[in-house]
């Protein structure tokens, strides 16, 4: 006799077991398969990253805005908001206040960096996570080259942002993100120096899976085919781009172009991933809104992608 074994849905993903004959080896085989995917779906970790477009006091503001923006967030485990414009910080301090408000079932919190820029447009990268998942291990603000001592220009207009996490629920304990919003004008030489920034992390923190994430203006007038191929992210096959060059990131009907990206390196995270997970939510169609609706609330779509759960750690915690 012959048993099959798999999840059980209806009792709360319980692992059951049954006799079957021969025959039905082949369709239970599928079946698990079938599970399987249906409880990494379940349980997968959703990490997001978010141009929000100048968000300042003025977007807190808007009530439709933010409900929108809500909706959003609360689809991420974990999310690196970018363009925070707000000097005060009370804007940061509203949205996750509400967040927590909107999603009862889950506790956020949020670390942000300092305000970053060359002259007085100040922008700050802020990551937007589930405290009752997450656990920042700890940060590192890349700094400017002037404070390391150098003569030499600085490539970033706004450097890295760069957070280590604890994550239990997911096969891979240790989640390294380094947060990129690169200045258009400079695009490809930021892209290439996160290289160097990548390099610098790996000697720093000594683990070689990070994921890199956020708006690089990675496409159309900001950047070059010969010059793409000549980025050392893009050149080295160890990093893997999950969002392609064919995607669209942007919400006017009028544009196509792949600005914002997730690239991950290290055999470790890329073994992770949930196929297919990586792409941008529009979030226009799937909320029904006009464009100028969508364009209210941002230029940009949210990219996204899964990562696989620890289901010992699931089963532990009874799930």
């Amino acid at each position: 006799m012959h048993w099959a074994c798999g999840w059980d849905i209806r009792l709360r993903f319980s692992f059951t077991c049954r006799p079957i004959i021969v025959h039905e080896m082949r369709t239970a085989g599928l079946l698990c398969a079938v599970g399987l995917c249906a409880l990494n779906a379940a349980f997968s970790m959703k990490i997001c990253a978010f141009n929000v477009q100048s968000f300042g006091e003025s977007k807190a503001g808007n009530k439709k805005v933010m409900e929108i923006l809500l909706k959003i967030l609360s689809r991420c485990d974990l999310c690196l908001i970018q363009e925070v414009r707000d000097s005060k910080g009370r804007a940061i301090q509203t949205l996750v206040k509400d967040l927590n408000r909107f999603d009862k079932s889950n506790s956020y919190s949020y670390i942000e960096s300092d305000r970053l820029g060359r002259k007085t447009y100040k922008e700050q990268y802020v990551y937007i996570y589930r405290n009752n998942m997450l656990k920042v291990k700890d940060q590192y603000q890349y700094p400017k080259l002037e404070v390391r001592g150098t003569n030499d220009t600085d490539v970033f207009s706004r450097g890295p942002f760069i957070v280590r996490f604890h994550s239990p629920t997911t096969l891979m304990k240790d989640l390294v993100l380094i947060g990129q919003h690169t200045s258009p004008k400079s695009a490809m030489k930021e892209m290439d120096e996160l290289y160097v920034v990548f390099r610098e992390i790996y000697r720093k923190w000594k683990t070689e899976n990070v994921m890199i994430l956020g708006d690089l203006n990675a496409a159309c007038g900001y950047v070059t085919i010969k010059g793409l191929r000549a980025v050392r992210l893009r050149s080295n096959p160890k990093f893997r781009w999950l969002i392609g060059d064919e995607q669209d990131t942007t919400v006017r009907e009028k544009t196509h172009c792949a600005y914002d990206r997730i690239i991950v390196h290290g055999r470790e995270i890329i073994s992770t991933i949930v196929a297919g997970s990586a792409q941008p939510f529009n979030f226009k169609e799937t909320f029904h809104l006009t464009e100028d609706e969508a364009l209210a609330v941002s230029d940009h779509f949210p990219v996204e992608v899964d990562l696989k759960p620890n289901h010992h750690y699931l089963l532990r915690s009874e799930l």
